[in-house]
């Protein structure tokens, strides 16, 4: 009997990890890192809860580290199989997941020099040679295209629109269709394509992370530029802690749009992520993953002094000329963007803007919330910038996109699964699919098993 396990991403918008079973074989569905509140973050550290090495195969939806963070991990205890992911997000997992086991072994490297962690020696969740090592392991996969998976499933890709590369996964096995929405993206987006839709499913996993909200029908283009323009009127920086990948890209081309027009003319506006850098050059490497021309890819991409070299990045935060800093990472939770935040934070005159989803636990969240002052690098910074929180330049469905998507399956699945979405916002899911589609749907808990 086919069976699904739920090892992360339930009850939480971490750490998506979904198990299939079928006759002695595994898949897991996307391997990512719990982040945000420190018990989600301390399961990273836990025993994995099942041998690493009886898992035939990991498919992976798309690169984000919620979802594709602990694969060096496993890989590092025991994995062998192959990684199954569509080129582009093979492309941005070398970025991402090598980058986070540098920033792992440089902020434990920092920990330890400055004698701020509760641990001794404070040490990494893995390092760059684990992330390495684990890229050996991806296997590119086609879109729209059949494969068989080990264990004798079948697997079929179609565009999620999330970010590059990111896709919904729809798995044939043992005579069930289980379809993962993975995460999916915004309908009509200016850069992202839409999300493909899926005729038929016995089981659908949506995700839910903006399930109880709905996106405002707002111009992200003219709302960024009045923030900005209004802070550096005030002679402030505008600091945008952006997603590497995806929505620093989006950033970009708002930006270029903006220039296009006359406006923010002499305002320098620096890329200060070399992740961002590289996955911004991946953008126009796959122009079938986006609706940007070729032209109007590379004109984003001109927009932005690129910040690679660390000093010209602590420049950056000594300078007082007014200014725009997009920096990783998007939820303040590591990164050189912390620095600037330590900076620039404290004054008034400047702007921290949030561009995308800030999960409970994270710094992003507690600034968006209101905090008088978060603890950075051992030490309580003062917050008295202006916050400004723009979920309408997130990347991911609301509530309506995400029903909308539901709807194009033909027939009603046996039962869909809500992930990926704190209490209420699985919950609100929940409730639309039943009392709009008249489906079964359940919002699965950590560690929870279903029978299909």
């Amino acid at each position: 009997m086919l069976s699904m396990t739920f090892l992360g991403g339930a009850g939480t918008v971490t750490g998506s990890k979904h198990l299939l079973e079928f006759n002695g074989h595994r898949l897991l569905i996307d391997c990512g890192l719990f982040q945000g509140l420190k018990n989600l973050r301390e399961l990273n550290w836990a025993d994995f809860p099942l041998d690493p090495a009886s898992i035939d195969a990991v498919i992976l939806t798309h690169a984000h580290l919620d979802h594709s963070g602990y694969i060096p991990k496993l890989v590092r205890e025991g994995f062998r199989g192959p990684i199954l992911a569509s080129d582009a997000t093979a492309q941005v997992a070398d970025l991402i997941l090598k980058d986070s086991g540098h920033l792992q072994e440089k902020d434990a490297e920092y920990a330890n020099r400055k004698g701020f962690s509760k641990h001794a020696p404070a040490l990494p969740l893995y390092g760059i040679k684990d992330a390495e090592r684990a890229m050996d392991s991806f296997k590119a996969v086609p879109m729209h295209k059949v494969l068989d998976v080990p264990g004798g499933a079948k697997l079929t890709l179609r565009r999620a629109g999330h970010i590059l590369g990111a896709v919904t996964a729809d798995i044939a096995w043992g005579g069930k269709r289980v379809v993962f929405s993975g995460d999916l993206g915004r309908y009509n987006d200016p850069v992202m394509v839409d999300p493909e839709p899926v005729i038929n499913a016995d089981y659908i996993v949506v995700e839910s992370t903006y399930g109880d909200r709905k996106h405002a029908h707002l111009d992200p283009i003219e709302v960024l530029g009045e923030i900005t323009e209004r802070t550096i009127g005030r002679g402030g920086t505008v600091v945008i802690p952006a997603f590497a990948v995806g929505r620093a890209q989006s950033l970009l081309y708002y930006f270029s749009c903006l220039k296009g027009k006359g406006r923010l003319r002499n305002v320098p506006i620096y890329l200060d992520s070399p992740m961002a850098i590289d996955a911004s050059k991946l953008l126009c490497d796959h122009l079938d993953d986006h609706r940007l021309s070729p032209d109007a890819c590379h004109s984003a991409c001109r927009v932005a002094k690129y910040v690679r070299d660390v000093e010209e990045s602590k420049w950056l935060t000594a300078s007082q000329m007014p200014k725009v800093i997009i920096s990783a990472s998007g939820m303040a939770t590591g990164g050189r963007v912390l620095h600037h935040i330590k900076t620039f934070g404290p004054d008034r005159r400047n702007t921290i803007l949030f561009s995308g989803y800030q999960a409970a636990g994270t710094r992003g969240r507690s600034m968006v919330e209101g905090a008088a002052e978060v603890k950075i690098h051992g030490e309580w910074v003062p917050i008295r910038a202006e916050i400004q929180d723009l979920p309408m330049l997130s990347a991911h469905a609301d509530s309506d996109e995400l029903l909308r998507w539901l709807r194009g399956f033909g027939d009603a699945p046996s039962k869909a699964f809500v992930v990926h979405g704190e209490g209420s916002a699985s919950a609100a899911v929940q409730r639309r699919i039943e009392d709009e589609l008249s489906w079964n749907a359940v919002v699965p808990q950590q560690g929870e098993s279903y029978a299909l």
